[in-house]
């Protein structure tokens, strides 16, 4: 009769701990966000590489460097904004539909804690990249990014599933690396590694261990 109780007991203080992780963390984070996010982020470096291949062929073809750095830059631009539109709309679509399927609000404390610590390091990587841009250190646009992105999350695992911790310690070691190797074509390399192959990987892991 005691082990039945304590046996109850500790099943009852495992309820309550599971029913205080909800009320404190935002857990309805899918693992098809990961997946699309990766997809359309491979999609993306593909199509950065082949306009860098057309500019570098226009350069070969005697256009000025000046116009060819001036509007491969702003066509990168354009590129990585469009991606980043579509990465957060397919993971808003699949975050909103979890959500609902396990009748939690998707905005409560818990989201907006996340969206706090997500941003607060992820303008501050966007503010330094704008500023790298200005001073003309495009090679360590790509490797902010990175480091950047996985401080984002190693901030916001707080308020999450604590899988994404180790997402972002893998951004921030890979954005470092990309800084040490920064080769002409590894910033490419490196971003479709962090961003497209790692998160494809972490979607599929989270999708079948929380499901």
């Amino acid at each position: 009769m005691d082990n039945f109780s304590r046996e109850e007991q500790l099943q009852q203080l495992s309820e309550i701990r599971s029913l205080m992780e909800r009320s404190s963390r935002f857990i309805s984070l899918s693992g098809l966000s990961g997946v699309g996010a990766g997809v359309t982020a491979l999609i993306g470096s593909a199509i950065a590489y082949w306009r860098i291949e057309e500019h570098t062929n226009s350069l070969i073809n005697h256009v000025r460097y000046d116009q060819y750095s001036n509007a491969l830059l702003w066509e990168l631009i354009f590129i990585a904004t469009g991606i980043l539109i579509v990465a957060l709309s397919v993971g808003a679509f699949f975050t909103l539909r979890k959500a609902k399927e396990q009748g939690q609000s998707i905005w409560d404390k818990s989201s907006q804690q996340l969206i706090i610590n997500l941003l607060i390091p992820l303008v501050t990587g966007g503010l330094f990249c704008l500023l790298l841009l200005e001073h003309g250190m495009l090679g360590m646009v790509a490797p902010a990014t990175l480091i950047f992105y996985g401080l984002a999350l190693v901030s916001a695992s707080k308020y999450t599933l604590n899988d994404i911790r180790h997402l972002g310690f893998c951004q921030i070691i890979l954005g470092l690396l990309n800084a040490k190797f920064m080769a002409i074509g590894n910033g490419i390399l490196f971003w479709t590694i962090g961003f497209g192959v790692l998160h494809i990987i972490y979607g599929i892991y989270m999708h079948y261990k929380y499901r």
